[in-house]
């Protein structure tokens, strides 16, 4: 009996046991893992698990979610074992690791700004203007397209902005510009980052959000076109377009972002042409411009425009002694100046010296004169024409700004600055240049009430137009980094 029980037969009811229990053990094929991980993830949580072994983000324009402790929970699917009766086999164990990757400075700096705009949003929706410092200035009042953005944003810029200059190149056409006169704003700005003790300048390229090609039209033009016995741009173009792909040969930089990082600024009127001999390395390119023309290739999405100013030498503002209030405002309109351009023409030939309220002059003092009369009449007068010379911009709008004059905007295709936070409607007159015969008419339908809100408006936004050094926040350069800031921070790389 013993005999019989040790025989085949026993052996394969063992078999068929085994076999039985093997089945058992390995179904469902398809049973799934389920993994929990913690993560701090600048992506919304809130997206169904993927059947695959990688963690599949959402894409970068998904709503963002900063600042929560994610529980992002996804599957792996086990796949078929198809030779599970293969005897040569053995259950293998799934080992799971978490593998956390490290991200590059590229990376690092896309998350610190997705955190940014998520911050902007959190702000705009709970309409909080805290700040973090205390006795910090908080933008509020109707000038502000949105103050809870803009407040937000300039903290987010304060904390984070970075800016890398190239050390390439030499003086005088790199790395300086004029600090005086009609381009000052070019040099100071490039003197203000280059200094080294601006809070935003990067330590190294790879910590930068955006880099700063250090060159100056104005000087250029003073240097390489002197003596003037040629009006072509092309020594212009060519030495930009050498200077790019210098850097771009060197560093990985602006091919990284085909230039969508980078940026250079200028108040000469030629500012605009550096690109226009090679749009399509310069497709991306950040143009700070005085001469935000529209009709002349300025786009407003990509490019900023900055406020045009005249600094006399050894002054960085006006004497605003003069600016009076305005009870003792008796004029009602004002300009002098030359007739530079078509719609200056226009307003001489209809204005000029012909009306008491309209106070148009050609000039009012000799060039290279004292401009104290200059400066007084405007102080004096309750709204300033601004019309446009050759090119659109005009030192007159932070002028009549800076003396408590409401400025009158007669310029065509003119992108204003700072209009991404500042609604000039507030506290500005736009008149269109075919409307220069209704001047008058236009200015004298402004109710009295109306004009003292809009002339209080105008001091509100002086903070804006003041150029200090070092800067301070909210002031004329902070406005110009932030327009930058801003255009990097709607700006998603690849």
């Amino acid at each position: 009996m013993a005999t019989f029980l040790s025989s085949p037969i026993n052996c394969l009811l063992q078999s068929a046991f085994l076999s039985t229990l093997l089945l058992v053990c390995l179904s469902p094929f398809y049973q799934p893992i389920n993994i929990s991980s913690r993560l701090s993830s600048f992506y919304t949580p809130n997206f169904q698990p993927y059947p695959s072994t990688i963690l599949l983000l959402p894409p970068p324009n998904t709503t963002l979610g900063v600042g929560q402790d994610a529980q992002i929970t996804w599957k792996i699917k086990v796949s078929p074992f198809d030779e599970r009766l293969r005897p040569s086999r053995s259950p293998v164990l799934l080992a799971v690791q978490n593998i956390t990757k490290i991200k590059t400075g590229f990376e690092r700096i896309e998350d610190g700004l997705a955190r940014a705009r998520d911050a902007i949003l959190r702000a705009i929706r709970s309409r909080n203007s805290s700040s973090y410092k205390k006795g910090s200035y908080v933008p509020r009042g109707v000038i502000y397209r949105n103050q809870y953005a803009f407040h937000q944003s300039h903290t987010e810029m304060e904390k984070r902005f970075k800016i890398w200059v190239y050390k390439e190149g030499e003086l005088p056409v790199l790395h300086g510009g004029p600090v005086n006169n009609i381009y000052s704003v070019e040099g100071q700005f490039l003197d203000e980052i280059e200094r080294g003790k601006s809070n935003f300048i990067a330590r190294h390229p790879d910590e930068a959000h955006a880099f700063l090609l250090p060159l100056s039209v104005a000087y250029i033009m003073h240097y390489i076109y002197k003596p003037r016995v040629t009006f072509s741009r092309h020594q212009l173009q060519t030495l930009v377009t050498d200077y790019v792909r210098v850097i771009a040969d060197k560093y990985t930089y602006w091919n990284r972002t085909n230039g969508a990082d980078h940026f250079s600024i200028s108040c000469h009127d030629w500012g605009p042409d550096i690109s226009r001999a090679n749009p399509e390395l310069f497709k991306y390119f950040i143009r700070a411009l005085c001469n935000a023309n529209t009709s002349e290739g300025f786009q407003p999405q990509r490019d900023v425009s900055v406020p045009e100013i005249f600094l006399h030498v050894g002054k960085l503002g006006l004497p605003r002694e003069g600016a009076q209030p305005p009870s003792k405002r008796p004029i009602l309109a004002f300009f002098a100046g030359g007739a530079h351009g078509r719609i200056r023409k226009v307003l001489l030939k209809r204005w000029k010296d012909k009306d008491g309220e309209i106070q148009v002059h050609e000039y009012v003092t000799q060039r290279k004169k004292n401009n104290n009369l200059y400066f007084k009449l405007m102080g004096q007068s309750k709204f300033c024409l601004c019309p446009s010379g050759h090119e659109v911009a005009s030192p007159r709008v932070v002028t009549a700004i800076q003396l408590g004059c409401v400025p009158v905007i007669i310029s065509d295709n003119y992108s204003l600055p700072f209009s991404d936070v500042l609604d000039w409607s507030k506290f500005s007159v736009n008149i269109p240049s075919e409307k220069i015969q209704e001047i008058k008419t236009i200015l004298k339908g402004i109710s009295h009430k109306r004009y003292l809100t809009m002339q209080r408006r105008v001091i509100q936004a002086q903070r804006h137009f003041t150029l200090n050094r070092p800067a301070k926040p909210y002031d004329m350069i902070h406005m110009i980094l932030h327009s930058i800031w801003l255009r990097r921070l709607n700006h998603r790389m690849p």
